[in-house]
């Protein structure tokens, strides 16, 4: 009698209470009772299984397989089904002990191996499958169907493929479950799926059966086929709704919202039914202000339908909203007292404030969802970890590494390398390695994140590859672009040779690194080789970091042909353009390539805008200025960067519009230093010079603190509006703010003094000045001489000298 290794460990398993005398004579009448009784056997499961393990301890095992033997196999089947619904794997291991020690299963062993197969593998127990499946005399096509599933769903994906060939050379032919599970396993390359789909159409089942068209759909879909799977939709005869669901999920995850949509309508049109899956497909592709639309329409269907409820679709409409700034059907969605939410839906919105310029937001967020009941997860800590770091945030970091440590989550990979990246943000080095030695099952991403945090310090990040080469890591695209960046000649050249060894010099990321570092370097002939040496088509990626190389050693006609030599050029080849146009002054030609740019459906950006707007203040155009303006607010102005806006507020300060300026200031939800300096020399340049003074302040109550170019302004402003005491005020305060007075200031200080009358006050500033002054501040005290008329400055020789200055 084969006795089979799962059975030994149980019997060590067993607790000492188990092996008493009463309990050993009770258990055939439990067993007994439990065959006839299910639901009784579901309450009593695990004291049940300990007595039969009691028995198989002792050998006394004629009692139970007397029972048995009057007992039908559906018994037996009922006792595993019942094991498998209460996910008990300790007791289904038992019943599988005792069915191969008592033989009472001999006369039909496979009908019930294959049941104990299917549920190791349910249970994740692949190996313990692949054992039982090793060690079964008898096999039919269910073993191997099952068995090949399992090592799919394991991503075993070489195993599964022998396999599938064992089971054809033992004669077996192939069903479209066999198919099916194949074809799913996310690891399977695209050169054997369309072997698997050629047998598939040879055998009959991808046109007479819905399941492995299905499988193969996904397969074509993941490894980014589109065209085909959409033709292999079309051709399929048979579609079930999880074959319309699964090429409405890839539309959606491609971004082909309208395909992906009209493809939902005819799940309606041909009554094909719906399901949570329907709507999160078509959902999970809309990202932006223009396909809003379609998603309330989704979310009007949504609650019409009654899918509104549901988490995974609730979660969709709102992830949604989010990605498309709809911040007011966010707040609504959210905060609504029927809304549904779980763990998803919070890490949901966070995650989008954490990757926004409202950082600070999703860790309120974080405070609000720990004082509720739900609890945050590794994503939820992730998400504010990185929001922590993008926003600087020390004190809200450490924070978050103490909540991890409490909870111990700060072993996990995904937490661990947030942690490393926040540290390394902050420039708290040995505190990001201490994170990162801290993380118990290391990746690429942890190394990765370690590996950028000293990217200042390029030959301790040179020395971390080595180490994460010894200790049997593959550096990735990510790994080798953080080095590249600003490596010294000498080891740019080493580092080159790895990349060209590790095969990695075709892929676009690694090979713009190559291009930045070279043309850091000043090696600009090998930057440009890089990309001149490939032929067009050229991949859009190098050949834009090729073109800004050009365009910023002003080679336009250059920057020109490289972009034109791109195959697909992207909104990042247009913005190299129309920025080498709107530079080299032919600003015609520039905004004329914006427009073809709208024609063709490129959807430009605020690096875009950036660059029309400057040209607008370059040419003093404020009706064209006006119009850039008047798009944003009709397309995406809430989705502007505070760079964009205080490019605007320049504008329109420059081109002679101070009342707009302040519309725009007025409307900013958010403002940095630069923001409040720009309106203040708006305000100034327009001689309000009261109002800058009131706005400084306003500023400073704000709790930004002032640098020298915002003071700078400010004495401009006070020059222009003929403010002596206030503007000597302001740069005596210069000292309390810990700011050092330039040239700059030292010139508006004497222009003020001297146009208003204080040529002896402008003197002596002129004698006290830290380091020698230079023409334009002679040229200002001379200036202001000459408008009061000063005889006596005038007859001075030591200034009559500095007049041809």
């Amino acid at each position: 009698m084969i006795v089979d290794c799962v059975l030994f460990e149980l019997i060590d398993y067993l607790p000492v209470r188990c092996m008493r005398r009463d309990c050993m004579r009770k258990t055939p009448i439990l067993f007994s009772n439990l065959v006839q009784d299910l639901l009784r056997f579901k309450k009593i499961i695990f004291s049940v299984s300990t007595s039969v393990r009691s028995y198989c301890s002792n050998s006394r095992l004629a009692a139970i397989n007397g029972e048995l033997d009057h007992s039908p196999e559906r018994h037996l089947l009922g006792l595993l089904e019942s094991c498998s619904k209460d996910r008990s794997l300790a007791a289904t291991k038992c019943f599988h002990a005792f069915s191969i020690t008592t033989g009472s299963v001999s006369d039909k062993p496979l009908f019930i191996r294959n049941n104990i197969m299917s549920f190791y593998i349910s249970a994740d127990e692949v190996f313990d499958a692949l054992k039982l499946f090793d060690r079964m005399p008898e096999r039919n096509v269910v073993s191997y169907s099952t068995m090949i599933g399992g090592l799919s769903r394991a991503e075993c994906v070489d195993m599964a493929v022998d396999l599938f060939c064992e089971m054809r050379f033992c004669g077996y032919s192939p069903t479209q479950f066999t198919f099916g599970g194949l074809l799913s396993c996310p690891t399977l390359d695209i050169f054997r799926a369309r072997q698997l789909h050629a047998l598939a159409v040879k055998n009959g089942f991808l046109y007479v059966d819905a399941f492995t068209g299905t499988a193969l759909l996904g397969l074509l879909g993941r490894n980014g086929s589109l065209d085909e799977a959409v033709e292999l939709f079309e051709d399929m005869p048979r579609k079930s709704l999880i074959t319309w669901n699964s090429l409405i999920t890839l539309l959606g995850r491609y971004q082909f919202v309208e395909e992906s949509f009209c493809h939902f309508r005819e799940i309606f049109r041909k009554d094909v039914g719906l399901s949570e899956s329907s709507f999160v497909g078509v959902l999970s592709g809309i990202q932006r202000d223009p396909e809003l639309g379609v998603g309330r329409q989704l979310h009007g269907l949504a609650i019409k339908h009654g899918f509104d409820s549901a988490l995974s679709v609730s979660n969709s409409i709102l992830s949604m909203y989010l990605k498309c700034l709809d911040m007011s059907s966010v707040q609504r969605l959210f905060r609504s007292e029927e809304a549904i939410r779980d763990v998803v839906s919070w890490n949901t919105i966070i995650s989008s404030f954490a990757k926004s310029e409202t950082q600070l937001k999703a860790i309120e967020l974080f405070s609000e969802m720990c004082a509720g009941e739900i609890v945050p997860n590794h994503t939820t800590f992730t998400s504010v970890i990185n929001s922590c770091a993008k926003s600087q945030s020390r004190l809200h970091g450490e924070l978050m590494h103490a909540k991890t440590i409490r909870i111990g989550l700060h072993f996990e990979a995904h937490v661990g390398s947030a942690l490393v990246d926040f540290y390394s943000r902050v420039s708290r080095v040995k505190e990001a390695r201490s994170a990162f030695d801290d993380i118990s099952e290391k990746n690429v991403v942890s190394w990765n994140s370690l590996i950028a945090g000293y990217s200042g310090n390029q030959s301790s990040a040179v020395l971390l590859v080595k180490e994460m080469l010894r200790q049997s890591f593959s550096p990735n695209e990510f790994t080798l672009s953080a080095v590249l960046k600003s490596l010294p000649v000498s080891e740019l050249q080493q580092l080159h040779c790895l990349v060209i060894r590790m095969g990695y010099h075709h892929n676009d990321y690694v090979s713009s690194s190559l291009i930045t570092s070279y043309a850091k370097n000043e090696q600009l002939t090998d930057a440009l080789y890089l990309v001149t040496a490939s032929t067009a088509p050229r991949s859009a990626i190098p050949a834009n970091v090729a073109a800004a190389v050009y365009n910023r050693t002003g080679q336009y006609q250059k920057t020109q042909e490289m972009i034109c030599s791109i195959e697909g050029p992207d909104n990042v080849s247009w913005n190299i353009l129309i920025a080498a146009c709107l530079q080299n002054g032919n600003y015609t030609e520039g905004f004329e390539l914006f427009r073809h740019m709208q024609v063709d459906g490129i959807y430009y950006d605020n690096y875009t805008i950036v660059s029309l707007l400057c040209a607008c203040t370059n040419l003093c155009n404020l009706a064209l200025g006006s119009s850039i303006h008047g798009l944003l607010m009709k397309t995406c102005f809430e989705s502007c960067d505070i760079f964009v806006c205080n490019v605007l507020m320049d504008m329109y300060g420059k081109c002679g519009s101070v009342v707009s300026s302040m519309k725009v200031f007025n409307q900013m939800t958010d403002r940095n230093l630069i923001s409040w300096t720009a309106i203040i020399s708006n305000l100034g340049l327009h001689g309000y010079a009261h109002e800058a003074i009131k706005m400084f302040i306003e500023m400073e109550s704000s709790g930004f603190k002032p640098n020298g170019a915002t003071f700078f302004v400010l004495l401009t402003a006070c020059k222009h509006g003929g403010l002596v005491k206030e503007g000597m005020d302001l740069f005596r305060k210069m000292e309390s703010h810990v700011v050092q007075p330039d040239m700059g200031h030292y010139r508006c200080v004497v222009e003020l003094l001297a146009r208003h009358g204080f040529v002896k006050e402008a003197e002596q500033v002129i004698c006290n000045m830290p380091f020698p002054p230079d023409a334009l501040v002679w040229r200002s005290f001379l200036y202001g001489c000459r408008i009061q008329r000063t005889a006596e400055c005038q007859a001075n020789s030591d200034y009559g000298r500095c007049a041809s200055l």
